[in-house]
């Protein structure tokens, strides 16, 4: 029998193999349209570097004017709220004090971006593909 390929998205830990994605999306607060492409360039630029802390992978990043999407690959021994709360912290430090014209008149007591965020597990199998996989496996009589 030929030996499969690894795939390079399962990532191996000293006590766990993963291959876990999160799509999440970050608000302006108020919905403020600030973002141009100056602006969201810079913010990937900041995210990708929190992200180094968390030994996570910044795999596809965009946004529109009032918001920005990110792919995030990341280890089991981080929890997603600390990734959030900290990608959210640092890049919304930095834009403010980078971009102060632009961020002062759209931002509102300080705060850049909402606090509210979504976040969906992706990748892998369809949920019904493993349901049916988990019900057939063989139960020992």
């Amino acid at each position: 029998m030929a030996r499969r390929e690894p795939n390079p998205d399962v990532r191996h830990g000293r006590h766990v193999v993963y291959h876990l994605h999160a799509h999440l999306v970050f608000v302006i607060r108020y919905r403020r349209a600030v973002f141009d492409d100056e602006m969201l360039t810079r913010c990937e630029e900041i995210m990708r570097k929190v992200r180094e802390d968390f030994e996570a992978d910044l795999i596809e990043f965009n946004g529109g004017g009032d918001h920005v999407h990110l792919l995030m690959h990341y280890p089991p021994k981080v929890a997603l709220c600390n990734l959030v709360n900290s990608l959210k912290g640092v890049s919304s430090r930095r834009l403010r004090q980078e971009f102060t014209g632009r961020v002062d008149r759209a931002v509102i007591h300080g705060r850049f971006w909402s606090g509210l965020y979504f976040a969906a597990s992706c990748g892998g199998a369809p949920l019904q593909v493993v349901k049916d996989y988990i019900e057939n496996q063989k139960r020992p009589d």
